[in-house]
């Protein structure tokens, strides 16, 4: 038997079109400088953790097709270190979709100018909440057309990040209680 899929309508009640994870896909690059730097010529973590949000609010801002705001950062890895003069390389793309929140996923790369030698440094998993333009409060995302083996299988590891999101979530607001 198989499932159907459930109709997603905006707050005006109008369907929403889904979307593939290709179509809000984004990436963009920048040479390291000393200015972004720390003593040993690596790039500043907290610089790339700047720009990791940017990539990944593009891929949600694409898809949703409205403003985001960051939700929460569940995971960075610095894997390799980037350097003084390296290109550094985002891309990101929609993991998952729920109501109005998506996650994103980020990869970071670094590319030697000179040699070409490219290498991963960092991965990261955000969450966006989708704004109403107009009202500024949370709106409904269009759902997310999942076309690889790859797709499906981050789409999957996305859901259990968030049941283990919420939880730590709830916990905390039970500790503050």
């Amino acid at each position: 038997m198989k499932k159907r899929a459930k109709k997603v309508v905006s707050t005006e009640g109008e369907a929403l079109r889904g979307k593939t994870v290709a179509e809000s896909r984004s990436e963009m690059a920048e040479v390291v400088l000393p200015a972004v730097t720390n003593l040993l010529g690596k790039l500043l973590g907290g610089h790339v953790m700047h720009l990791v949000d940017v990539v990944a609010a593009m891929a949600a801002s694409r898809h949703s097709n409205s403003y985001v705001v960051t939700a929460s950062v569940d995971y960075i890895d610095f894997r390799n270190p980037v350097n003084l003069g390296e290109i550094v390389i985002l891309m990101s793309q929609v993991n998952r979709v729920f109501t109005t929140s998506m996650e994103v996923g980020v990869k970071v790369f670094s590319e030697n100018a000179l040699t070409g030698e490219r290498k991963h440094t960092t991965t990261a998993y955000v969450t966006f909440v989708a704004l109403d333009e107009f009202t500024k409060q949370p709106k409904v995302v269009p759902p997310l057309i999942l076309k690889t083996a790859e797709e499906k299988r981050r789409w999957r590891e996305a859901g259990e990040r968030r049941k283990y999101r919420l939880a730590m979530k709830f916990k905390k607001r039970k500790r503050e209680e």
